[in-house]
C-alpha cells in the first residue's frame, strides 16, 4: 500500500550544534546538503530551499539550536513546522543525521508530523527579555544579599 503524498516540495531538517543537514523532496527525487551553523553559513539552507520551490520545512526542535534557521526561513513563506524528537520515531538500521533528515522529509511529506506551537516572532522577542530581566534581578538581588556578608 503506498500512501500518497501531501506536499510535493518539502524538505526535512536535521538541526545540530555545528550542523544542518537538509533533504529537500521533490517530484525530481530526493538531495541532501550539509551546512554549517555560523551566522554567514545559515543564510545557505533559505537559499537552497527557495531554489528547489519548497513550500513546506520540518525541523527536530533538539535544544534551541532551531531557533536561529526558524528565524531565518520565517520570512520566506514556507510553512515551518518544528517537531519534537521523542514524536519522530526513529529509522530502523544506523542511525545518521542524512538518513534522519530524510525520514523528518518523508513523515513531513505524507502530512504524519505534528509540530509544536510556536509563538510569533514579537512574542519569542518579548520572551526573551522578560527572561534577561528576571536574570538581572536575581543577580542584583545576589549582590545586594552578599553586601552585609562583606
Amino acid at each position: 500500500m503506498r500512501i500518497e503524498a501531501l506536499y510535493e516540495r518539502c524538505c526535512g531538517l536535521d538541526v545540530h550544534k555545528k550542523v544542518v543537514v537538509a533533504c529537500v523532496v521533490t517530484p525530481d527525487g530526493k538531495e541532501t546538503r550539509t551546512f554549517g551553523t555560523m551566522t554567514e553559513d545559515l543564510l545557505e539552507p533559505a537559499d537552497f530551499l527557495e531554489s528547489r520551490g519548497c513550500t513546506h520545512v520540518a525541523m527536530e526542535s533538539t535544544g534551541v539550536y532551531w531557533k536561529p534557521i526558524y528565524n531565518l526561513l520565517e520570512g520566506t513563506g514556507m510553512e515551518l513546522v518544528v517537531v519534537n524528537a521523542r514524536d519522530i520515531k526513529a529509522v530502523p538500521g544506523r542511525k545518521t543525521d542524512v538518513k534522519n533528515a530524510e525520514w523528518i522529509a518523508d513523515l513531513l511529506r505524507h502530512g504524519l508530523l505534528r509540530g509544536s506551537f510556536i509563538p510569533d516572532r514579537s512574542q519569542r522577542e518579548l520572551m526573551v527579555l522578560v527572561r534577561h530581566r528576571k536574570g538581572l534581578v536575581r543577580e542584583r538581588a545576589r549582590e545586594v544579599n552578599r553586601i552585609p556578608k562583606v
